[in-house]
């Protein structure tokens, strides 16, 4: 499980954001790190040696998919060395539909990190944003650097990865806390073999750069984004940089970049307690609730005697692979995300607690975009790989995480134990940190509108309160309610506002809340 990884599992978007199960966060000085980080100023204009890919012509080509273009943006792998190797990107479009005056293009990305943000822009934003948006706007995206068609980062074949996501993540003695530590350092040596020329340079900093080539090329004086969860990191980033380019940003089920890994972790697992005692408050409602249909605490104490159970003995699935502790605490934190889940994940777990796991490995498997035929996509890869080098490891070592499981525990009675050891995995990576924990103020920035969900498991709402704040130009509109994100999940109020904002620049009054 990735502590930092924020997706969202919703039948209408593909994949948008998601902090958790294999927790890269960083954690050692808290104190020291709360400080800010020192980062290059952003030009006026693009310096002499990066001026041949601010001034490259994009060419694009039909890709497959009704009504998107597609094409290939240049980028320097090292941008301290731009005549040196490059990356290609994959970027795709679909052209402003009208009526109306074309407002230029809208740059998506639905967060990760590693999420494809080609995919979500050809299956989900290109035609599921509001008609208005998509009228006045060249909806476009590009993959990040080391995600799905940029290339991409590689790690561990599909059988070593069924057998990654299976190790117990709660261990119980040194056999079993040795056998974990091993297994992240075999996932971050597999990285290090299949993806080592580019496993140094897929920060967000490297992606924000390459977003603003993308911008240029695409002739926009200024950034208009949409990001979502991780995506409002990467967008904060590009404010950070490039505060005189920045357009209209919307960043959606934000991220708090002050905090060091460990405290992300931790206000995660706090987020997720929060999101299933939401989950279980309806299903206890419910005569046929697999968690019984007494109080939350009784439900919680079900489910957690259901991991223990599944931790003894793996119950059968079907397919090779039973469902133990680790499979099983991943499909329930799949359905997490979006309470629109919530009947599968009653179903699943009345099915799994009868001795038939498939319902819940099947939310596992879509967590980790596990196809049928054993392979996988590159999100997690990435998403590890991103996290590493954005912040130092949560811990020097397993002694580190029995300290820190009794604060883990308090966040989260259910998760809190697990979602400590998944941030250990940063620990052997073989590429350091570049990246530290520091305010975003972003000072001269156009106004920057922040969206929070009062019970968001992945991004926490205070995170939101906080970006908000940092921002110089920051508005926080506030969306009370469940799930992962806000804009496109039902509250016209909320839509209403964001729309608002990308048509005519003006945001919402700060501090504005909707249902």
């Amino acid at each position: 499980m990735d502590s930092r990884r924020l997706l969202r599992t919703s039948a209408s978007a593909l994949a948008a954001a998601g902090l958790i199960l294999s927790g890269c966060t960083s954690g050692s000085d808290a104190a020291a790190s709360r400080t800010t980080a020192a980062r290059p100023a952003a030009p006026s204009a693009p310096p002499e040696a990066l001026k041949s890919f601010y001034s490259q012509k994009l060419t694009w080509r039909e890709c497959g998919v009704d009504g998107f273009q597609c094409a290939t943006l240049r980028a320097p792998l090292d941008y301290a060395k731009p005549d040196g190797p490059e990356v290609k990107l994959a970027v795709s479009r679909v052209r402003a539909t009208g009526p109306g005056k074309r407002l230029g293009s809208l740059l998506v990305n639905p967060g990760g990190p590693g999420g494809s943000a080609v995919g979500y822009l050809q299956a989900y934003a290109g035609v599921g944003y509001p008609a208005p948006v998509r009228a006045r706007y060249d909806m476009v995206a590009v993959d990040p650097r080391g995600v799905a068609r940029s290339e991409p980062v590689e790690c561990l074949t599909g059988p070593q990865m069924d057998a990654y996501t299976q190790v117990d993540q709660t261990p119980d003695d040194r056999a079993e806390t040795d056998a974990l530590s091993a297994s992240f350092k075999r996932f971050a040596a597999g990285c290090e073999k299949r993806s080592g020329t580019i496993l140094p340079h897929v920060s967000t900093v490297e992606t924000a750069r390459d977003m603003d080539i993308l911008r240029a090329v695409l002739g926009d004086a200024k950034l208009t984004y949409v990001g979502a969860s991780y995506g409002t990191f990467l967008g904060a980033t590009y404010a950070e940089l490039f505060p005189d380019r920045v357009g209209r940003l919307v960043l959606d089920g934000a991220m708090d970049p002050s905090l060091p890994a460990i405290d992300l972790n931790r206000d995660q697992t706090a987020g997720f307690e929060t999101a299933f005692r939401a989950f279980a408050a309806d299903c206890v409602r419910t005569p046929d609730c697999p968690l019984g249909t007494g109080s939350v605490d009784a439900a919680g104490e079900a489910l957690k005697k259901f991991f223990r159970d599944v931790d003894a003995k793996p119950v059968p699935t079907g397919q090779s692979r039973p469902l133990g502790e680790s499979l099983a605490t991943t499909g329930v934190i799949a359905a997490m995300y979006d309470e629109a889940a919530w009947p599968q994940l009653r179903e699943a777990l009345t099915r799994a607690m009868g001795g038939e796991g498939s319902g819940l490995l099947a939310l596992a498997d879509s967590y980790y975009e596990r196809e049928a035929d054993g392979t996988y996509a590159n999100l997690m890869f990435a998403n590890a790989a991103v996290n590493c080098l954005d912040l130092p490891p949560a811990y020097q070592g397993p002694a580190d995480v029995e300290k820190a499981v009794p604060s883990f525990e308090k966040a989260s009675p259910v998760f809190g134990k697990g979602l400590a050891w998944a941030a250990l995995n940063c620990t052997s990576w073989p590429t350091p940190a570049t990246g530290k924990p520091h305010r975003i103020t972003a000072e001269g920035a156009a106004p920057i509108l922040v969206v929070g969900t009062t019970r968001d498991p992945a991004t926490p709402y205070k995170w939101a309160q906080s970006l908000a704040g940092q921002l110089s130009s920051g508005t926080l509109l506030t969306y009370e309610g469940d799930g992962h994100t806000a804009y496109g999940r039902g509250s016209d109020c909320i839509d209403t506002a964001i729309n608002t904002y990308l048509l005519e620049g003006t945001p919402p009054q700060d501090g504005k809340r909707c249902s």
